[in-house]
């Protein structure tokens, strides 16, 4: 009995985000001519797949460093660089972004710092990134015509980010009156010991925001992050569309971020090519060749994540036979909370 609700558990998990991906699948297929798929497969030269995974590997290496300063001194880069790698990786087999609680795991262990210090930092990685994505969205919709439509989705991301940034900031500023309240409002018990140092963890990433310098630092090597994804899909952009400005990988960038955040299955299976199918055509791309480059950018975007994600999970003592029981047993978040509590 105990077997079946744990794999019903299972399926659940995975049953909305497949459903989603499985729509977005028939969506693009119902609008593509095949013929003009197989077309656009045969124009992508191995030369520009090259360029691309060097475009790729760099922006690793930026976000590696952003991240790095958001979680502190204490933090080394390899440890901010394949903790991310880490994280992307298992985000791509396992669903409900149990990667975020992956790396939060493997660099909390690693650092010192725990799970939900680090867990913290990476909320404000994604408050940062959803900024940028509204931002690119917004900025480049005066030069569309139809679109006026996406513009209140993405300046009311734009109001959440910001209030979310008010928030966290004013939890770290007065993070001891926060624990002090908390403190007086619960009474006693082994749920509340077990909460409250974890709350204090959480609020202590927050602390970022309550620095100025180190602030400002982390936004902009974020933003200098986003240059680089923009170049990518403009890169990307000129190959579907010749002569295409600049200004549409920013809106190609931006769209994608907003449409890969809507839950789907791992990898963002089918929203991800429906994504960036739906932000070419506006653009006046052929659908059969931006799907063609659609699937040709998500495979090596996964296979990159895959080599520096289990490079970054045999460093941390993992072989190959735990990695796969890690992916399939989907055990990341009970594992990571079970360490906390030991650390």
């Amino acid at each position: 009995m105990q077997e079946k609700k744990t794999k019903w558990k299972k399926i659940l998990r995975w049953l909305p985000g497949v459903l989603i991906s499985l729509i977005a699948i028939y969506a693009i297929f119902k609008f593509i001519n095949i013929d003009d798929l197989k077309t656009a497969f045969s124009t992508v030269k191995i030369s520009f797949i090259l360029i691309l995974f060097g475009i790729n590997v760099l922006g690793f290496v930026v976000r590696g460093k952003a991240w790095q300063i958001i979680l502190g001194k204490d933090v080394t880069y390899s440890q901010s660089f394949f903790g991310i790698c880490e994280g992307y990786f298992l985000n791509n087999v396992l669903p409900l972004r149990a990667g975020e609680i992956g790396r939060s795991f493997f660099v909390g262990r690693s650092s010192g710092k725990g799970t939900f210090y680090v867990l913290s930092t990476i909320i404000i990685e994604r408050v940062f990134d959803v900024f940028f994505a509204a931002a690119l969205v917004v900025v480049t919709l005066p030069y569309l015509i139809g679109m006026d439509w996406i513009k209140p989705i993405a300046t009311i991301a734009l109001i959440l980010v910001f209030a979310g940034l008010v928030v966290l900031f004013l939890l770290a500023r007065y993070k001891e009156k926060v624990i002090a309240w908390a403190n007086r409002i619960t009474k006693p018990s082994k749920i509340m010991n077990f909460i409250l140092p974890r709350i204090q963890s959480i609020l202590d990433g927050f602390s970022l925001l309550a620095k100025p310098s180190q602030f400002f630092l982390s936004f902009f090597v974020i933003a200098l992050n986003w240059v680089i994804w923009v170049s990518a899909y403009f890169f990307v952009v000129r190959a579907v569309i010749p002569g295409a400005p600049y200004w549409w990988g920013a809106f190609v960038a931006g769209v994608m971020a907003l449409g890969v955040a809507i839950p789907s299955a791992p990898s963002a299976l089918g929203v991800y090519e429906a994504s960036f199918v739906g932000a070419m055509v506006i653009l006046g791309a052929q659908s059969g060749t931006a799907l063609a480059y659609a699937i040709m950018m998500h495979l090596l975007s996964f296979v990159q994540i895959m080599i520096f994600g289990v490079w970054g999970l045999i460093r941390e003592g993992m072989g190959f036979s735990q990695i796969l029981s890690t992916v399939g047993s989907n055990d990341m978040s009970s594992e990571s909370g079970e360490t906390e509590s030991n650390l």
